[in-house]
């Protein structure tokens, strides 16, 4: 069988519609795991962490139980909220002793004050919040137990499934970050990734899946999976202790809001994106974004320009918010005050990123379910980049995140490594009530766009196309995207410039275009209640598909 062509779009896909639930995600055996709860007497939080666990098997190039869950949801009751489960630094991770360990492993002698935070390794696992974020979710607002709800995963970890396209070309990149026995045992296969359609089976991460099933995710986080953990960090120089993982409880907190041309959208409040989303849709309102037409230059100008000053502010002020007090930057008046430094030409004077975080392109799953008793959930679960640090605990066939490599090792930083301290997360699902002005009318949307720094820019993009354009879900998600890039490009996708116009007419109001493939813009998923109609859209940048029943 021939290798597929990622970057090509060669089919179209329909918005779907379901009586009774929608599940979309970026695999479709994970969205099987997700209906199949919903058709057994599940609501949409039990779906979701179905689908999540799924995910962990047959997406494991992007998410895991190493690490970190994020929810936005609007449950049957009318209640908005969030459900935030990251962990931080280790206790032994002060500033100090990681620059020491870090110029300790550098190939060259370097004054520990030079060192600057890896994107791999030991320093940047920090402590996994998964699997207490599922079990969070499932017991408050669930109907089943945790146990029951990982059943499907753990089905395909041990019996067996086929490998999807797009999870096959990631998963290529193991076979270079995996240099240690426990993680070429538990994820390559007689050295290699495996191919398309190439059936396989993940019997350690399955085991693991089983313990939690059985003893609750204390098992996770207590017992000896939590020793493996440890012992793996600690081997490789790192700080992990039991403790660290003991001490470990997931929250849920009030997100963050703002309207946007009669929509409200919630995100989550830092040490996330979410409050840059917020502002971007701020600014893009105060100066008439959404008021061009869909296909011309000036529309992805002034919302490019807007998404630029969200991120130079948000990722300056953005934390662990225990650590550092960030300004307004969700308020109407901020984004009046920030607009000014727009105009028809590119600013290049705009920065953002933390430098050597590596986080512009990182991996991530977000899956969404509506169920037909009202409860919109969007769910995102990641390691950070692909597989994680590059290391597996001992047997258990779990693979840590590199999350830690957000910190910064500069002390002035607001977002430099302390014990404890959760990093600047790139994670964001969100909500939307698209008839927010309209208090006759139900319209809620659960959505999320995956991806690094494409995350906010993701939901600026599809929240315009929905809001201002009246598009259906999928025509949404399947609109090409525009990016900004940290080194100040602004990339596009080759089908933007369709009539050949475009990337010069952008070239020519001062931005430095680039054409990019299109698996570097994000992948969306959406669901949406709209006065009890169910419907549904998937990336079609992905493997997976949207599915209701």
């Amino acid at each position: 069988m021939s290798e597929p062509d990622l970057d090509r779009f060669t089919s179209r896909r329909s918005t779907v519609y379901g009586a009774e639930g929608v599940v979309a995600t970026s695999q479709p055996l994970a969205s099987q795991a997700g209906i199949s709860v919903l058709e057994d007497g599940g609501n949409a939080f039990d779906a979701a962490v179905a689908t999540a666990a799924a995910l962990n098997v047959v997406e494991p190039t992007s998410t895991g139980l190493g690490g970190d869950v994020f929810a936005l949801y609007k449950t049957a009751d009318g209640d908005v909220g969030a459900m935030r489960s990251c962990g931080g630094a280790p206790a032994d991770a002060t500033l100090e002793n990681v620059r020491e360990q870090v110029a300790a492993e550098a190939d060259d002698d370097i004054d520990p004050e030079e060192a600057e935070m890896p994107q791999t390794g030991a320093q940047a696992v920090t402590v996994p919040g998964t699997a207490r974020g599922w079990e969070l979710t499932a017991e408050e607002f669930g109907r089943k137990e945790l146990g029951e709800l990982l059943q499907p995963a753990i089905r395909y970890a041990t019996e067996g499934y086929p490998v999807s396209e797009v999870v096959s070309a990631q998963w290529q990149h193991a076979e270079e970050l995996f240099d240690d026995e426990h993680a070429r045992e538990a994820y390559l296969f007689d050295g290699e990734a495996p191919s398309t359609g190439q059936e396989v089976t993940l019997p350690k991460l399955g085991a693991s899946l089983e313990t939690i099933a059985e003893e609750g995710a204390d098992a996770f986080y207590e017992g000896e999976i939590a020793e493996q953990i440890a012992a793996e960090v600690q081997e490789k120089g790192g700080f992990m202790t039991t403790e660290d993982l003991a001490e470990f409880e997931p929250e849920l907190l009030d997100p963050v809001s703002t309207t946007y041309n009669g929509a409200e959208v919630y995100e989550l409040p830092p040490n996330n994106q979410g409050l840059i989303a917020l502002e971007a849709l701020n600014v893009a309102e105060e100066i008439g974004a959404g008021e061009y037409d869909l296909d011309s230059p000036e529309r992805v100008h002034y919302f490019a320009e807007a998404m630029k000053v969200a991120f130079a502010d948000g990722h300056h002020y953005i934390t662990d918010p225990e650590y550092e007090d960030h300004p307004p930057l969700g308020a109407k008046d901020w984004a009046a005050e920030r607009a000014e430094l727009i105009g028809e030409e590119a600013n290049h004077d705009v920065s953002f990123g933390v430098e050597g975080s590596n986080a512009e392109d990182a991996d991530t799953v977000l899956l969404c379910v509506a169920d037909d008793e009202g409860n919109v959930v969007s769910f995102i679960n990641s390691r950070f980049a692909g597989f994680g640090a590059g290391l597996v605990a001992g047997d258990t066939g779990i693979a840590l995140q590199n999350r830690g490599a957000s910190f910064s090792l500069d002390e002035e930083h607001p977002n430099r490594i302390e014990p404890g301290k959760r990093p600047f997360h790139t994670l964001v699902p969100a909500i939307a009530d698209f008839a927010a002005d309209d208090p006759e009318t139900e319209d809620w949307a659960a959505f999320g766009v995956m991806g690094g720094f494409m995350q906010p820019q993701g939901h600026l993009q599809v929240i315009s196309n929905i809001v201002d354009y009246d598009l259906p879900l999928q025509a949404a998600l399947d609109l090409p995207r525009w990016r900004y890039r940290e080194d100040g490009t602004l990339a596009v996708e080759e089908r933007m410039d369709a009539d050949d116009t475009m990337l010069t007419k952008l070239t020519r109001k001062g931005h430095d275009v680039q054409v990019l493939y299109p698996g570097l813009f994000g992948g969306a998923q959406i669901v949406r209640n709209e006065d009890g109609t169910l419907s549904g859209a998937t990336e079609p940048r992905k493997d997976g598909n949207a599915q209701g029943y």
